[in-house]
């Protein structure tokens, strides 16, 4: 039987750290942690005892500093998810957007430490045609340092995680030819080779840690405050909410209409569902930044801090500090923990691979335009039609 691998790790605008909960739950261990948010990093600290941790303006993070803080030990994998502001396919997605240079701080940190691996999360935006320059930038800045390079559209729920969270997770190796990405193991169609999808309804099952506590669900901060959205919202039936002028004549009464002309409406439709009541027979949609997203499925309140913890796959003992109001946006622009542990499996792989094979590797020499078209080709693997999955 193969020894264990452990590698060490740095988790690079971390947030609360839900990507090294990931790797943790494999055994590996988290050194650093690095983000601009207070809040975050008094959460990444409370959940991450081993890890040492620096709050500022990672610019200001000199060498010395890093190699203090990770006291010189060997890193194998640098991870992590640098501000996506600019590639969302929600927001503007301006690709000149000056938080994209963010990136060459995770590629300086990289150039220091000089990992196995490096994993870096983002939107699916990034692989978006107007994005790439900035995609093959980041590609060939790897390049220079060593790194194969690949891209691939992950969705949370094929990996245990009861949401349908879609995200851009690139992977580099510098010891491997071929890089390897998790294969799913949940699906919501019913096949042998699958698990079932985990649900809203599995996972609200068991929200408390084995000594019984409840953290981060106070249903009393939860309640709705404006008596009209309740009158409104206790008309909405399970998994269902209004997106489309049928489903405001359908579920509200005329005295509890919404006002809005249809007609002027783009599209004719919302941008995002309102009033929308989770399913417990199905995955969630991609857990937002805020909780006025989603309502729960059969109270009439919205979501508390522990529930959004619970579809982006946190273990219930995972605690997180800060206002609410910053707990929500550490939940929302969490990587999903299991996620990061199936990316762990990969990168696993992908050692025992180099391990078993004695030849020297050496990259295949490709241009970066035609690793990108072919990228394109095969980065959605998902089948899934539902809308409600697009990522933010």
């Amino acid at each position: 039987m193969s020894k264990k691998i452990s590698f060490n790790f740095i988790d690079v605008f971390c947030g609360a750290g839900g990507l090294s909960c990931g790797l943790e739950m494999n055994g590996h261990k988290c050194l650093l942690g690095i983000d601009a948010n207070k809040h975050a990093i008094e959460t990444f600290s409370a959940n991450h005892k081993y890890a040492n941790s620096y709050c500022g303006d990672v610019t200001k993070l000199t060498t010395k500093m890093l190699k203090e803080l990770i006291d010189d030990q060997e890193i194998h994998v640098v991870v992590g998810g640098p501000p996506c502001q600019g590639f969302s396919t929600v927001g503007t997605g301006n690709p000149k957007d000056s938080r994209n240079t963010l990136f060459k701080e995770f590629v300086r940190i990289v150039k220091i430490t000089k990992p196995l691996f490096v994993v870096v999360e983002n939107v699916t935006g990034l692989l978006a045609k107007k994005n790439e320059k900035t995609l093959k930038a980041i590609f060939k800045e790897f390049s220079k340092l060593g790194y194969n390079m690949d891209a691939q559209v992950l969705s949370a729920h094929n990996y245990g995680v009861p949401e349908k969270r879609r995200r851009t997770i690139l992977i580099g190796s510098r010891i491997n030819n071929q890089i390897l990405y998790p294969k799913k193991t949940h699906d919501v169609i019913m096949a042998k080779t699958f698990r079932n999808a985990v649900t809203i309804g599995d996972a609200f099952k068991d929200l408390h840690d084995k000594s019984g506590k409840f953290h981060n669900h106070d249903i009393e901060l939860a309640q709705v405050k404006s008596k009209i959205d309740l009158k409104r919202l206790k008309r909405i039936p399970e998994g269902k909410g209004i997106r489309y002028e049928r489903d405001e004549k359908a579920y509200l009464t005329p005295s509890l209409k919404l006002g809005v002309n249809w007609k002027e409406i783009r599209e004719n439709r919302f941008r995002q569902t309102k009033y929308q009541r989770l399913d417990r027979s199905k995955p969630g949609p991609t857990i937002m930044t805020h909780r006025h997203s989603y309502f729960h499925p059969t109270e009439n309140r919205y979501l508390t801090q522990r529930e959004g913890a619970k579809i982006q796959s946190f273990p219930n003992d995972f605690i997180f500090k800060g206002p609410i109001s910053s707990q929500w946006k550490q939940i929302g622009n969490a990587v999903p923990p299991l996620l990061g542990k199936a990316i762990a499996d990969a990168l696993e792989k992908m050692f025992q691979s180099f391990h078993s094979n004695k030849e020297k590797h050496q990259f295949k020499k490709e241009s970066v335009q035609s690793k990108i078209d072919k990228i394109r080709k095969r980065a959605f693997l998902y089948k899934d039609k539902d809308s409600e999955a697009s990522s933010s």
